[in-house]
């Protein structure tokens, strides 16, 4: 984390110089018994993928909005941070109706679309895995478009940290007020700086959960373990968890 970091992207760019190897996300789902640990450095490939996708694939321009219809999950984040890079803004569980494009996971395949732009559809299974046959109809697969798109990412015009960068739950937050929000928000979540690890099985439909689930660990140097379908774990399994990722702080 730098005191310059304006934006989330910002605070991505500032961890990847401060410590790539380092774990950021690691994620589960306790329907499918799925365990994803992307460090520092991979999250940020990812991202930069993404962000080309968006920015060259989708032709998207800062202040385009993009509906983002997924859940608490890894590649969600990846989303997020990608958005914040190009500049458009990422509007969780938002209307497709309303938004320039969609990128939706299953159960929302039909309301997205909704949208008369380009629609992006994620499989969700475990690794990232394109769909098989084919993606939903009206619909590119993210799975099969992203691995081709370059690992570093310069966008075409400057970011401004003051113009709106995320919608959930109805509220607007620019980039430098999600950067502000996360800082404060780290130390009510426990997390007090490099080596925290916070377990969160939030949704990702509130601030909060976005919070908890992303953006407070990454503006505190430290890292999240993300939980999905936390409710179809037992007490015993939690608890192992929480030891074996080495966990600081909870929030469920």
């Amino acid at each position: 984390m730098n005191a310059t970091d304006r934006t989330p992207a910002d605070l991505l760019r500032s961890a990847l110089a401060a410590d790539p190897a380092r774990p950021l996300v690691t994620f589960y789902d306790d329907a499918t018994g799925e365990r994803v640990e992307l460090s520092v450095a991979t999250f940020a490939n990812w991202v930069a993928k993404t962000a080309n996708l968006i920015q060259d694939g989708l032709s998207a321009e800062p202040g385009d909005r993009i509906a983002l219809l997924l859940p608490a999950h890894w590649q969600t984040a990846v989303w997020l941070l990608a958005c914040s890079s190009v500049g458009v803004v990422a509007d969780v569980a938002g209307d497709p109706a309303r938004a320039d494009h969609v990128v939706a996971g299953p159960g929302h395949f039909e309301a997205g679309l909704a949208c008369r732009g380009e629609r992006y559809a994620l499989s969700l299974a475990p690794l990232g895995r394109r769909f098989v046959p084919a993606p939903p109809e009206g619909y590119a697969d993210y799975a099969v478009d992203v691995p081709s798109h370059g690992d570093r990412f310069v966008a075409y015009a400057p970011v401004d940290p003051e113009e709106p960068a995320l919608i959930v739950a109805g509220a607007e937050y620019t980039g430098a007020e999600i950067v502000e929000r996360a800082r404060a928000d780290a130390a009510d979540l426990g997390l007090t700086g490099p080596g925290s690890r916070l377990l969160s099985g939030l949704p990702y439909d509130t601030w909060d959960g976005l919070s908890a689930g992303l953006y407070a660990p990454l503006a505190s140097d430290g890292s999240v373990v993300l939980c999905r379908n936390l409710d179809q774990a037992n007490e015993e399994t939690i608890a192992k968890r929480i030891e074996s990722e080495r966990v600081t702080a909870t929030t469920r």
